[in-house]
């Protein structure tokens, strides 16, 4: 994936709604803990929407793929 590509997905009220306080937290405490299992389904909700827009996992170089990722994050 290049830079300039995007991946667009949808979630719903609740879903944002818990992922927001999820990553609020997680970015104050640096810890990845679920407290409730509501966080836990948002999350495989949103793997789900990934999985669906994705191709790169399915790439014979993910692993460098993402390593690019990870980097350009950096």
């Amino acid at each position: 994936m290049s830079k300039d590509n995007q991946v667009e997905i949808s979630l719903n009220s609740n879903e944002a709604l818990v992922l927001f306080d999820f990553l609020s937290r997680f970015s104050e405490q640096e810890e990845l803990i679920i407290q409730d299992s509501s966080e836990k389904q948002a999350l495989w909700n949103l793997l789900a929407l990934l999985e669906k827009q994705l191709v790169e996992p399915f790439a014979s170089n993910y692993a460098e793929l993402l390593e690019n990722a990870r980097e350009a994050l950096k």
